[in-house]
């Protein structure tokens, strides 16, 4: 009893603790919006016209900031469906094998009917141990959430969350919002400035938030601009951070641009389709998270292809999709087509299947 009550007052601890990053964020946004309404354009702008237009920009972006920020924070990360768990009699017979070719014989039963290409660096099929389950593509296990995260980036700790499929879209539009709201500040803030180190300002405690406010502004706005670019070098590339550090392995061996289908088709299975959808922390991305589009002519003949699913899914339909059970070749490449209509006629589904051999298969243990 009392180890058990100390591991989950240990838990409780943690997760109270993961929050202080948001809650500064929190308190820094809280005070950038007292000191840059109440003390800057209220207090210190004396015109009229320049107040209501500062003012007006200002809570354009602030709004966007919030909500896209709040939606990165609470929007729960996808996970693998139920098709690529093990079952409970195949658990059974995983346990009762000895790690030898008979688990993979088991193993290569279970992902036959799965669509799964890449591997781990000796080539298996990669297997998580602690959720026992077959990832997906792009699918990594997270020691925080001790959870597996569909095509997860990282997790991030001034989020509190993961950043995966279902919320990366959100991350890249706060991350845009916030170096915008950043910049504003700065831009309007700098006259102001301005007049503090020439003692231009009246002498009240305005003149001190305007300093600070500036300050912590353009600082903040240096490290989000970076972070920005490097994401959206990443949304280009079409790779995770992740898979930046550690390139994908498929059965040909490592390939750093084997998701890659080129920049303008990568930007939309993030963002989507619909060009009114992109800069509203909605989701709008392409696909269902379980399996992705590839730029590789050699496919495995033994993997179906990726599941078909709806375009624009929300987080309750993504919860509640059903895995097809027909062959699933047709939103698999659905990117690789130059027309929007998503579709791919059979004789192209026929071309992709030919020239490929079967995978080796072992057990990867990661947790």
């Amino acid at each position: 009893m009392a180890p058990s009550g100390s591991r989950s007052i240990k838990k409780s601890c943690q997760r109270v603790l993961y929050w202080i990053p948001v809650l500064f964020i929190a308190l820094i946004v809280a005070w950038s919006y007292y000191a840059y309404v109440l003390q800057l354009c209220i207090e210190s702008i004396e015109d009229t016209g320049e107040k209501v237009i500062y003012l007006l920009v200002y809570h354009v972006i602030f709004i966007m900031f919030v909500w896209a920020y709040w939606q990165t924070i609470f929007t729960r990360p996808m996970n693998p469906l139920k098709e690529f768990h093990l079952s409970y009699s195949d658990k059974e017979l995983l346990e009762r094998e000895d790690r030898g070719e008979s688990q993979q014989e088991i193993l290569r039963r279970i992902a036959k009917d799965l669509p799964i290409y890449t591997r781990t660096n000796s080539g298996a099929i990669r297997f998580c141990d602690r959720c026992q389950l077959l990832k997906p593509d792009r699918c990594h296990h997270c020691s925080v959430c001790d959870k597996c995260i569909l095509k997860m980036d990282h997790h991030c700790p001034w989020v509190n969350n993961c950043v995966g499929f279902s919320n990366y879209k959100f991350f890249m539009l706060f991350l845009a919002y916030s170096l915008l709201y950043c910049l504003f500040i700065t831009a309007t803030d700098l006259q102001y400035f301005i007049k503090f180190w020439m003692n231009s300002l009246p002498d009240t405690q305005a003149k001190f938030h305007i300093l600070f406010l500036f300050f912590s502004a353009s600082m903040f706005s240096v490290s989000l601009a970076s972070l920005f670019i490097y994401h959206c070098w990443l949304v280009c590339k079409n790779r995770s951070t992740l898979e930046a550090v550690r390139s994908p392995v498929f059965r040909h061996g490592i390939d750093k641009n084997g998701f890659s289908l080129g920049c303008s088709k990568n930007f939309r299975q993030v963002f989507g389709d619909e060009l009114k959808y992109w800069p509203i922390p909605v989701f709008s991305g392409l696909g269902d998270g379980c399996s992705f589009p590839t730029c590789l002519v050699n496919l495995d003949p033994e993997q179906p292809s990726s599941p078909t699913g709806s375009n624009h899914a929300s987080k309750g339909a993504a919860e509640g999709r059903q895995f097809p059970s027909k062959p699933l070749r047709e939103s698999q490449s659905r990117l690789l087509i130059s027309t929007p209509s998503w579709t791919e006629s059979d004789s192209a589904t026929d071309k992709d299947r030919k020239g490929a051999s079967n995978p080796g298969m072992t057990i990867e243990n990661e947790a």
